[in-house]
């Protein structure tokens, strides 16, 4: 797949602050004996009504029973999103190599925070360039502003650019677990290493 691209300067608005992600990175600190995931008791994730990149409804009870990676982008972003998931997709490709059985419990999924160019036949394209278990996730503005209400993800239109427009937008990755609660942030802006890592660690 040919991947969209705008200058790379303008690729700094991928990475907004977000009072609530520097709050919830903070909840990250601790010693690699911690029993208690990060991000337990946190005020993260909820109810959504979207559409699937092949057009199909789907809700958070969609993926009951299974451990979810959670990431928000767009698929216009000039490069920091593709690279965030490049690095997602390349980490459960890790743990499919360590665990077969428990990388099969993650389903890994990406959010759209630009629902108006991100049509479900865009996502599918999208995904499918980095991984055939990658979840692409639509909807109307509304679908997705409550998503992002419930998984305190900031978003919002930002610049224009030759491409459209750019979307300012939160950058974190949560991995969810199989009731849909949230045990810690996934480093996607490390190695696919450290991706395997952290699921390995809090996915029991």
């Amino acid at each position: 797949m040919t991947m969209r691209r705008t200058p790379s300067f303008l690729s700094a608005v991928c990475l907004a602050p977000c009072l609530a992600v520097l709050c919830l990175a903070s909840c990250q600190s601790g010693t690699a004996t911690d029993a208690r995931p990060p991000l337990a008791g946190a005020k993260i994730g909820g109810p959504f009504a979207l559409i699937d990149e092949n057009g199909r409804p789907v809700t958070d009870r969609s993926f009951a029973g299974k451990y979810r990676v959670m990431y928000f982008g767009y698929t216009y972003c000039p490069d920091v999103c593709p690279v965030d998931v490049q690095t997602i997709a390349q980490g459960l490709a890790e743990l499919e190599k360590r665990d077969p059985a428990l990388a099969a419990r993650v389903v890994p999924i990406f959010v759209t925070v630009d629902p108006a160019r991100d049509t479900p036949a865009v996502l599918k394209q999208f995904t499918a360039a980095f991984s055939p278990r990658l979840v692409g996730l639509t909807g109307s503005p509304q679908a997705v502003a409550q998503a992002e209400k419930a998984y305190a993800v900031y978003a919002s239109k930002g610049l224009a650019s030759p491409g459209g427009y750019l979307v300012n937008h939160s950058r974190q990755t949560y991995l969810m677990d199989p009731d849909n609660r949230p045990l810690a942030l996934v480093p996607q802006d490390e190695t696919p290493a450290a991706v395997a890592d952290t699921i390995e660690k809090w996915a029991k």
